[in-house]
């Protein structure tokens, strides 16, 4: 776990860091100070600092040396709790060595690979403090200007690289992201003085004991239900990364007009790693679900097919399975428990739903702790399409015969009568439901069944992680639309490579604002365009993040360009043409 905490001179954020590790026992230590001789004010701080360390912590001094933090940082094991005190000092180290207190830009290499080894340690806690300058009067002098710009960047760049964020007022704690992760951590009592309830040690992850090679996964799995409501506050990616992703484009010296349709997906890259080169995906999941659903809406398909399509997926037949392979991604299955036909009744009780959000949620989350970088959502139901056309019908307004493709058979034939009992099962669902609320809740307890409701566990979990998701399909893109009424910052999170001109994908990326950066109108089931894309994806990243900036050209005298236009015509063979007079001007 990665926790920031941030604050201004006095504000209280190095107490709040040293509650937060308080529980660990031994502490590594890493002090960015560097000690002076001449100025006592400054030494008596950090004797004060040094007062307040247990003797078990071991104290790393780095004050002289910043470029051994990122080697600290990325050395450091699962074992290990580390403390870091600040992130200003390492700044100003950093910038004395440079040697340059008039450039704000003449650290940003520096700190990227200090974001991406916060990003990479793997400390079983790891809580870095950082001084907010940003809050007062621009500073008078061109050092301070300089130290406060990036300052700005340097803790933006932390931040997309933590797990919480927390900023420290006055003494009193206000946990901007993650505060969930240590619960009233740093938080004061009333009439307390100092912090009187220090944060427990990171509670173990948790592991999926079914999840071997060939496993499938289900709620029973899960473990302990956790709790989910609308408003929800997840992180967004971060959009100044992004912008300059896009910018950083224009520099590059490509061989061409750039990179075309993908330039958004390297904006996007840019924003949900944290920085303005993003690098290529390296290790990808497909999470394939499996949820099937009774009445009219399996029309056209069984549960005894949709057992072979899991089968198929397990044993590495399936297109997913193969495509998967394709693009260096690992498979993990999960059998989402059957809704009952929602045009007669509830598809799933609340206790199903529950446990469904649950089981999504620790999905993303045990991947993010496992190191994948992005999801892929896949699913193989009976129903499935179905059940996601009635959820985006009835959250968006749509007539379920817009919405719903055509059916086909296993044998490749359009089953007509198929399709309308399924269209005939959407509105009688859409009519059971009129009057009952909208609630994300509600719905998915009315219409969505387990894969869907296990989909927007999972989009909540990976949003809640940082963990960007490829969607391609409808069970995903209703995930989506339902998770975004829990937190509205899970459609960030979203990267789609081409709605197949499925209508029901169509509208609802529409509406989530989810635009697609190909046209490939594959029909292969759901998650394997992203996984076909998801290698030009990366093709792209590579490009972006490996392609050295173009050389800055001389830019000609306005003088020399006025004297060669004047050349230029004088040159011209009309330039000593005479002069013929029109007919008109007689």
């Amino acid at each position: 776990m990665r926790l920031l905490v941030l604050g201004g001179i006095r504000s209280g954020k190095s107490e709040v860091a040293e509650a937060l590790v308080a529980g660990a026992g031994a502490v590594r230590y890493f002090a960015t100070a560097q000690e002076s001789t001449s100025d006592d004010g400054w030494a008596a701080r950090i004797a004060a600092h040094r007062a307040r360390r247990p003797d078990t912590w071991l104290t790393e001094e780095l004050g002289g040396s910043p470029e051994r933090l990122a080697e600290l940082l990325t050395a450091a094991k699962p074992e290990d709790t580390i403390l870091l005190d600040d992130l200003g000092g390492w700044l100003g180290s950093v910038y004395d060595i440079i040697g340059d207190w008039s450039n704000p830009a003449a650290a940003d290499e520096r700190i990227g690979v200090l974001a991406d080894a916060v990003r990479s340690c793997a400390a079983g806690l790891l809580v870095l403090v950082g001084p907010e300058v940003g809050l007062g009067v621009l500073p008078a002098t061109e050092a301070g200007r300089t130290f406060a710009d990036a300052n700005g960047l340097l803790n933006q760049r932390i931040a997309a690289a933590c797990d919480g964020v927390a900023l420290v007022v006055a003494g009193e704690v206000t946990w901007l992201r993650g505060g969930e992760l240590v619960g009233q951590a740093g938080k004061r009592e009333p009439s307390a003085g100092p912090l009187v309830r220090p944060a427990q040690a990171p509670a173990e992850p948790f592991v999926f004991e079914a999840a071997g090679a060939g496993s499938v996964l289900s709620t029973a799995d899960g473990g302990e239900t956790l709790s989910f409501s609308p408003g929800m506050e997840l992180p967004l990616p971060d959009e100044s990364t992004a912008h300059e992703a896009g910018e950083r484009l224009l520099t590059l010296r490509l061989n061409g007009a750039g990179m075309g349709g993908l330039t958004p997906v390297v904006r996007f890259a840019g924003g949900v790693q944290g920085r303005p080169d993003p690098r290529p995906f390296q290790q990808p999941r497909v999470l394939v679900l499996r949820g099937d659903r009774a009445g009219g809406f399996s029309a056209g398909d069984s549960a005894e097919a949709a057992d072979r399509r899991l089968e198929q997926v397990v044993e590495g037949d399936a297109t997913i399975a193969m495509l998967a392979a394709t693009a260096g991604a690992s498979v993990q299955a999960i059998d989402c428990p059957d809704a009952g036909p929602a045009e007669v009744h509830d598809a799933l009780d609340d206790s199903a739903v529950d446990a469904a959000l649950t089981l999504g949620w620790r999905l993303a989350d045990a991947a993010a702790n496992e190191g994948v970088d992005i999801l892929v959502l896949a699913s193989c139901g009976a129903g499935s399409d179905a059940a996601a056309a009635a959820i985006v019908a009835v959250l968006t307004g749509a007539e379920p015969t817009a919405l719903l493709g055509r059916v086909v058979d296993a044998s490749g034939f359009v089953d007509d009568a198929a399709w309308i009992r399924k269209v005939g099962a959407i509105r009688d669902a859409r009519h059971r439901i009129r009057n009952r609320s909208r609630e994300p809740h509600v719905i998915l307890s009315m219409l969505g069944g387990g894969d869907i409701a296990v989909a927007t566990g999972i989009v909540l979990g990976a949003a809640s992680r940082r963990l960007p998701i490829m969607v391609d399909g409808p069970v995903a893109i209703a995930a989506a639309l339902v998770a975004r009424d829990y937190g509205a910052q899970t459609r960030h999170w979203l990267l789609m490579p081409d709605h197949g001109d499925n209508p029901t994908v169509k509208l609802a990326a529409d509406v989530l604002g989810a635009a697609p950066f190909l046209s490939l109108h594959l029909d292969l089931g759901e998650g394997a365009t992203a996984l076909t894309a998801l290698p030009l994806v990366n093709t792209a990243l590579t490009i972006a993040a490996a392609t050295p900036p173009r050389a800055e050209e001389p830019q000609p005298d306005q003088a020399d360009i006025e004297a060669e236009i004047q050349r230029v015509v004088a040159d011209s063979p009309t330039a000593e043409m005479p002069y013929v007079k029109p007919s008109w001007e007689d």
